[in-house]
């Protein structure tokens, strides 16, 4: 049973996410031991306030949610309020969590996770991955203590979603996303490439927005902010429910099928800052980088079934 730590920015998708890790708790197939939230989507206070909303409607109690990085190590901050909402989760101006964050900062929580659980821990990583590389520069041990890095980010074969070039997640800190892809641990990359596909429609919607229950609900209220968003992109009603992708890699990576190749992030193009690059000719590769595991085919309607299905059972 995986342990996981989620790196997010708790915003309609990441809410998804953490309902469908919520299944997965309850039901005993993973644990949750902790959250950090970081600038993305949101600011991180919003972000982790949404957390514990999402969790607390969930049932799911007594798991830190840690607020994480303001801001990129070397741009400014932006926030994606056009998909989102203000608040992160469609403007529907819900209710505070009785929850309060914990006084621990996200990169700090990090590191004294992986110290106690040496080897155990899965991070999670569906937002920019500030959190991540200041957990880097503060323990140059911690790839040793780390099972494996999950990260939803960049684009390959695909094109940028914030950018011609550049994905989302990697676009809004690229120095930090380096720091993560030159680290000797483990990474499953989750691109564009892999997530673009699992785009869910009208029939999945409707399943969804049929049950009864009150995490359903909810799903099917923000969901439709980010429905409204999506739907001139992808031609009709629907939304690409990236960070839950990643999620279900963390714990069933027969989902997708995958390529082998170092990564390094663009820092300095001037229309290409924050794309993802990986050597894809078939030469003897001359990267000393340790290779990512990258997404780069998936089972769409096998992921689309068991989000729902784990949606439906909370």
């Amino acid at each position: 049973m995986p342990k996981i730590l989620l790196d997010c920015d708790t915003g309609i998708d990441d809410a998804l996410t953490l309902l469908y890790l919520a299944a997965l708790v309850r039901a005993g197939d993973a644990e949750l031991a902790a959250v950090g939230t970081v600038h993305g989507n949101v600011d991180p206070l919003s972000g982790a306030l949404n957390t514990l909303r999402v969790l607390e409607l969930a049932g799911v109690e007594g798991v830190p949610v840690a607020v994480g990085a303001p801001r990129p190590m070397a741009q400014d901050v932006h926030y994606a309020v056009d998909w989102h909402g203000r608040d992160g989760l469609g403007d529907t101006g819900l209710p505070a969590p009785r929850g309060v964050p914990a006084d621990e900062p996200a990169a700090a929580q990090i590191v004294r996770l992986a110290r106690a659980h040496p080897g155990e821990l899965t991070l999670l990583a569906t937002g920019p991955l500030t959190n991540l590389g200041a957990a880097l520069l503060l323990d140059a041990e911690l790839p040793a203590l780390v099972r494996e890095v999950v990260i939803m980010g960049g684009a390959f074969d695909h094109p940028g979603n914030i950018t011609t070039h550049a994905e989302a997640n990697v676009w809004h800190d690229p120095e930090a996303a380096d720091l993560v892809f030159a680290a000797d641990w483990p990474v499953v990359l989750v691109p564009l490439d892999a997530t673009h596909p699992t785009a869910v429609g009208e029939p999945w919607l409707l399943k969804l927005a049929g049950h009864d229950s009150e995490a359903a609900r909810f799903a099917t209220r923000v969901l439709e902010f980010y429905i409204a968003a999506y739907t001139p992109v992808l031609k009709r009603r629907g939304a690409v429910i990236h960070d839950a992708l990643a999620a279900m890699l963390a714990v069933d990576p027969g989902v997708c099928g995958y390529t082998e190749r170092p990564v390094r992030v663009e820092l300095r193009g001037e229309l290409t800052r924050g794309t993802t690059v990986w050597d894809a000719r078939s030469l003897p590769a001359d990267d000393h980088r340790r290779p990512v595991r990258i997404a780069t085919s998936v089972d769409a309607a096998a992921f689309q079934d068991r989000l729902l299905t784990a949606l439906l059972a909370l």
